[in-house]
C-alpha cells in the first residue's frame, strides 16, 4: 500500500496557536492475476415486499443470474429475501450447480411487508457460517422502508459496524424512490461498503455488477488508520463520513474497509496545534496504517510522522497554503454542505435545501480559484453538477433530489478518489 502525506501549511508561528490540514493519499496494492485471488464470498439480501413487484424484482433477479455467471466454483453465493419475514432461497457456499442456482433465483416471487433487519441478519448469519475468518461482501437491496424489526438507522449502522470488525463488508442499493436513505446509508457507512442509488432495472444491474467488480479484484481487507496525536495537539475534524472511535487519550482509530487492486482515496483531517516555544521541527502527530494483504492474507503496517518546522512569526506570515489541500478542504466542505441539502430535503424543505446547495456551490468556487490544473475539470464538474440540484430543488421531486445527492456524497466524501 502506498501511503502518503501532504499539509496545507507545514510552517507554524513560534508561541502561536494553529490550525493545519493533513491530506493522505492511499494507493493499494496491483492484483496482478485473477487466479492470484482468493475464494470470494458474496451474500445478497434482496428485498421481495410487494413494492418490489414487477420490473424492480425481475431487473435485479437478471442482474443476479449475472452475477453467478462472473463467479466460479470456488467462490461462496448466497441469497437471502425477505418481506414480513427471512427466507434462504440460495443457501450459502460454493457455486458448483450454477443452472441450479439460477433456476432457484428465478422462482422468487414478490411478498407482504419490509422486515429489513430480518433479511439482513439472517444474510450475515449466513455469509458468516461459510466466510469464516476471511469476510466477504454482502449486498442489501431494498425499494423501501423498514416496516419491521430493527427499524432505526443508528441501530442498523451499529450491526453493520460490529460485522466490519469480522471482515464482512455491507454495501446497500436503494431502488427507485420510496427507500429509505438514511437507513441504507447508515448501514454502509457502518459496514465500511458502498451506498448506490438506481431509480430503475438498468442502473441496479449496474450497481450490482460492481459490486462483484470490486470483490473480485480486492487486493486489501481491513484497512484502518491509526492517529496518534502529540500532547496538546488534537484532531478537530475528519472530514470523510468514515466510522471513527477514540481508543484512547490522544488516539482515534478509523475504518478504511477493503479496497480493490490499484485503488485510490484520500483522507482529510485538521489539527489542532498548540503554541510552541522551541524554535525547529516538531511532531504533532503519528499515523499507522494496518490492513491484511491478499492473496496471502498477510497484516501489513505502515507507520508514518506529522512533522511541522516552528518558525518565527515574520516568517510564518508569508506562508502560502497548499493549493491541492486548500482545493480538498473546500471540495470537502462543499460535500459537507450537499449532505445537508439532502436531509433537508428529505424532510421537504426545499427553502432550507437551496440555501445548503447555494453554499456548496460558493465553496467549489473558491475551489477551483486555487485548484491545480489536474483537478480543475473535477471540481469544475462538480460545481456544475451542484449548480443544477440547486436550480432543480424549487419544483423537482424531493425524493429523487435527495437520494441523487445522499448517494453522491457517498461517493465524493466517504471513499473519496475512487474512480
Amino acid at each position: 500500500m502506498k501511503f502518503s502525506a501532504q499539509l496545507d501549511v507545514s510552517v507554524v508561528a513560534v508561541e502561536a496557536a494553529d490550525e493545519v490540514s493533513l491530506l493522505l493519499d492511499l494507493v493499494s496494492p496491483s492484483v496482478e492475476r485473477e487466479t492470484e485471488r482468493p475464494p470470494a464470498t458474496l451474500q445478497v439480501v434482496l428485498d421481495r415486499s410487494g413494492s418490489m413487484a414487477g420490473p424492480p424484482l425481475a431487473g435485479a433477479i437478471d442482474a443476479l443470474c449475472g452475477l453467478v455467471a462472473r463467479l466460479d466454483a470456488r467462490d461462496n453465493f448466497g441469497v437471502v429475501v425477505f418481506d414480513d419475514k427471512a427466507e434462504v432461497v440460495v443457501p450459502a457456499g460454493p457455486l458448483l450447480d450454477k443452472v441450479a442456482i439460477v433456476s432457484q433465483l428465478q422462482q422468487v416471487h414478490p411478498g407482504g411487508m419490509t422486515d429489513l433487519s430480518g433479511g439482513y441478519l439472517r444474510g450475515l448469519q449466513e455469509l458468516k457460517r461459510v466466510a469464516g475468518g476471511q469476510g466477504g461482501t454482502l449486498l442489501l437491496i431494498s425499494d423501501g422502508h423498514a416496516n419491521q424489526g430493527i427499524t432505526e438507522p443508528a441501530r442498523l449502522e451499529q450491526v453493520a459496524a460490529a460485522s466490519a470488525g469480522e471482515r464482512v463488508v455491507t454495501s446497500t442499493l436503494g431502488y427507485g424512490l420510496g427507500y429509505d436513505e438514511s437507513a441504507l446509508s447508515a448501514m454502509a457507512r457502518g459496514g465500511s461498503g458502498n451506498h448506490h442509488f438506481a431509480e430503475e432495472p438498468d442502473k441496479a444491474g449496474a450497481a450490482i455488477a460492481s459490486e462483484v467488480t470490486e470483490l473480485l479484484s480486492k487486493s486489501v481487507q481491513a484497512a484502518s488508520l491509526l492517529i496518534t496525536m502529540e500532547p496538546s495537539v488534537a484532531l478537530l475534524k475528519l472530514y470523510n463520513d468514515l466510522p471513527a472511535t477514540q481508543v484512547a487519550d490522544g488516539k482515534v482509530m478509523v475504518e478504511l474497509g477493503d479496497f480493490y487492486s490499484d485503488e485510490h482515496r484520500k483522507l482529510l483531517v485538521k489539527f489542532a496545534v498548540p503554541a510552541m516555544a522551541a524554535l525547529g521541527l516538531a511532531q504533532i502527530a503519528t499515523l499507522e496504517l494496518r490492513y491484511v494483504e491478499l492473496p496471502g492474507l498477510v497484516e501489513q503496517v505502515v507507520t508514518l510522522p506529522v512533522q511541522v518546522n516552528v518558525v518565527p512569526g515574520d516568517q510564518a506570515g508569508g506562508r502560502v497554503a497548499d493549493p491541492t489541500v486548500q482545493t480538498e478542504v473546500l471540495f470537502q466542505e462543499a460535500q459537507q454542505a450537499k449532505k445537508l441539502a439532502s436531509e433537508a430535503l428529505e424532510r421537504g424543505d426545499r427553502a432550507a435545501a437551496v440555501g445548503y446547495w447555494t453554499d456548496a456551490h460558493g465553496m467549489l468556487g473558491e475551489a477551483l480559484a486555487c485548484a491545480p490544473e489536474e483537478v480543475r475539470a473535477e471540481v469544475s464538474q462538480e460545481q456544475a453538477d451542484v449548480g443544477d440540484m440547486k436550480d432543480r430543488t424549487p419544483w423537482d421531486d424531493t425524493d429523487l433530489m435527495s437520494k441523487t445527492s445522499r448517494a453522491s456524497f457517498h461517493d465524493k466524501n466517504r471513499k473519496r478518489g475512487r474512480p
